[in-house]
């Protein structure tokens, strides 16, 4: 009896396992939060394409075409009246580009813009979207005695007008950003690094998690109906198996 329940909590060991493993994607080797905070620091778009792909800021661990070496993030930007799209994405090849996340941003008023960025469909397992938030305390006296009150907490929503970044893409001059790089033409600056293991990765971006977190509601529903008839998946493979990704956005962009 011994030996078979033994030999039972192994088979369930590796199932779990199996499970585990089969819980990996893509998404997990890129910071949607670390990506944030390197726009929130970033004057343009030129300056914040630079920001993701620095090995020091923890932004990006992938290897999409298994080649051994991180790959190059590409950022490109389209506007739309008072609607602006940024497609983060990455060159497989010579032809092939996978897109990571998007960043909308859309404003709201004379001097207010929201923000969300989402992990692309087919490199995360789930829709993932992130944005902005801070606290606001409120005094609650509510159902309390006479003497007593309470500090409540709120996370609210940002106004992301003030962004250095923001301010310069609403400038009336603005000229939308194009990445000039592609398949293996780098900036001269940049040197690819081996990938961190998963573990290490998560270790070292959870420090961009403190302002930022995941919500399950779109916010940027113009960027994103602007999106989707650009958006470029490609066929790649997993760590674990090969699988193919249908490309289910054909059209070039303009």
């Amino acid at each position: 009896m011994k030996n078979i329940i033994s030999i039972l909590l192994v088979v369930l060991g590796i199932a779990s396992g199996f499970a585990q493993e089969e819980k990996d994607n893509y998404g997990d080797n890129f910071s949607l939060e670390g990506a944030l905070e390197m726009f929130k620091k970033s004057n343009s778009l030129e300056e914040f394409e630079k920001l993701i792909n620095a090995e020091e800021n923890d932004v990006n661990n992938l290897d999409l075409n298994q080649d051994g070496d991180i790959d190059y993030i590409n950022v490109e930007s389209i506007k739309e009246g008072d609607t602006h799209l940024i497609i983060l994405s990455i060159y497989l090849n010579d032809k092939d580009i996978q897109d990571i996340a998007t960043i909308g941003i859309e404003k709201t008023g004379e001097e207010e813009a929201i923000l969300q960025i989402e992990g692309d469909e087919s490199l995360f397992t789930e829709s993932i979207i992130v944005e902005p938030f801070d606290v606001e305390s409120k005094l609650d006296a509510n159902n309390h005695g006479p003497n007593e009150s309470i500090i409540k907490l709120t996370r609210v929503n940002v106004n992301v007008w003030f962004w250095p970044c923001v301010k310069f893409m609403y400038h009336p001059r603005y000229v939308v950003w194009k990445s000039p790089f592609t398949w293996k033409k780098h900036p001269s600056y940049w040197k690819p690094w081996k990938p961190f293991t998963h573990t290490i990765f998560r270790a070292r971006c959870i420090k961009h998690s403190a302002h930022f977190h995941k919500t399950k509601t779109h916010r940027v529903l113009i960027a994103k109906k602007i999106y989707k008839p650009r958006r470029k998946v490609a066929a790649i493979k997993t760590y674990k198996k090969t699988t193919v990704i249908k490309k289910r956005a054909k059209a070039r962009r303009k």
